[in-house]
């Protein structure tokens, strides 16, 4: 399936090397501000071509919104939005055919499809694919700022072995790192992580990197006993990212290693209400929002394309072969990747605030 959500539907369509790649976002409200030079930031905020190396693609995200917009405000009908290919080369891709790329999901593809897929790019098992998430994730976090007063952002913490030194960062140190070369809040690890990245490249090859999506206080209630948790759901929706292995909520596996009175937040009472006294569950117990904020961490592997001899098979001949990949790719997707992460959270967040009853169907007239 290509859709997730209950009463927030997002579709994704498109492959990386085709016409376009595209979204349909049904349950949208209506009265929603939402500007195309809005949507136009979010989407730049993955380009990255200030590092050549992080995008020598480079596209320009030349998007169209197609429905449910106008004079700057949603209809209640489905937002379809498009965001054409304009850079896309398949030559590099050819000669690789029926060789499944090592690390890729070429294989998976070709063993569950066999020859009925668009191997070109890695088709919709790309990382550009992720464009039309990150396209929804702007009308999702339109409508949680303007209708619950609730805010999403991320950043990594850690970016080719180089990690950030700082743990007392705020919400706001994290969106204004987006302002740096690359969002991490440590300006030295900026620099380091930069020279790692161009070092690699240079050597043809790739890393992984780790970041972190942070909210600002959720409303308690969201989510629902057992099999619809809102922390299940989260994960589910981003381990759907191509690139990701792995996911821990607040401390996550720290918590693994400590007794049960240190690792459990007392509870207090903040303004007269009962909160948390620390959060290192990341704003979710039982599954379910507790008034907190959310936290939690993802890992993303390196890049499988890489320049350097790697063995395959060649399955037209059913023989072991080499292959040696020629064409343009990210020497990491972990910047891309987590935006991605960050827009499905807030895609998650507004299905579960409309079926809770805390986002209406009309939000103004």
């Amino acid at each position: 399936m290509s859709s997730i959500g209950v009463a927030f539907k997002v579709t994704t369509f498109g492959e990386s090397h085709g016409p376009a790649l595209g979204v349909v976002i049904d349950g949208v409200p209506a009265g929603v501000q939402l500007s195309e030079d809005y949507i136009r930031s979010e989407l730049n905020r993955r380009r990255f071509c200030h590092i050549p190396v992080l995008n020598p693609r480079c596209e320009d995200e030349e998007f169209q919104v197609l429905s449910g917009v106008k004079d700057g405000l949603t209809t209640g009908t489905p937002v379809a939005i498009v965001i054409w290919n304009r850079r896309a080369r398949s030559d590099y891709y050819m000669d690789i055919w029926m060789k499944p790329r090592p690390g890729h999901a070429d294989l998976a593809w070709y063993l569950k499809f066999g020859r009925l897929y668009d191997f070109r790019g890695g088709g919709r098992a790309s990382g550009r694919e992720t464009v039309a998430r990150i396209a929804a994730g702007a009308v999702a976090k339109a409508i949680l700022n303007q209708v619950i007063n609730v805010n999403v952002s991320s950043h990594l913490i850690e970016l080719g072995g180089v990690s950030i030194s700082r743990d007392d960062y705020t919400f706001n140190d994290v969106v204004k790192s987006w302002e740096k070369p690359l969002p991490m809040i440590d300006d030295e690890a900026v620099k380091k992580a930069t020279e790692v990245l161009v070092k690699t490249a240079t050597e043809g090859d790739s890393v992984g990197g780790i970041g972190e999506v942070l909210t600002t206080e959720v409303p308690p209630g969201l989510g629902e006993p057992v099999f619809d948790k809102l922390k299940a759901d989260l994960a589910k929706a981003v381990m759907s990212i191509p690139s990701a292995t792995g996911i821990e909520f607040g401390l996550g596996f720290k918590l693994a290693r400590m007794r049960g009175s240190e690792a459990n937040d007392q509870i207090v009472l903040r303004n007269g209400k009962p909160r948390l006294e620390t959060n290192r569950v990341g704003g979710l117990l039982g599954g379910m929002s507790i008034g907190e904020p959310i936290r939690f961490r993802v890992a993303f592997k390196p890049t499988p394309s890489v320049r350097k001899p790697q063995r395959t098979v060649d399955l037209e001949k059913m023989t072991e072969v080499s292959i040696t990949f020629t064409g343009r790719y990210d020497v990491s997707t972990a910047p891309k990747a987590i935006l991605a992460a960050e827009a499905m959270t807030a895609i998650i967040l507004v299905d579960h605030a409309i079926r809770a009853g805390l986002i209406p169907r009309i939000v103004r007239k």
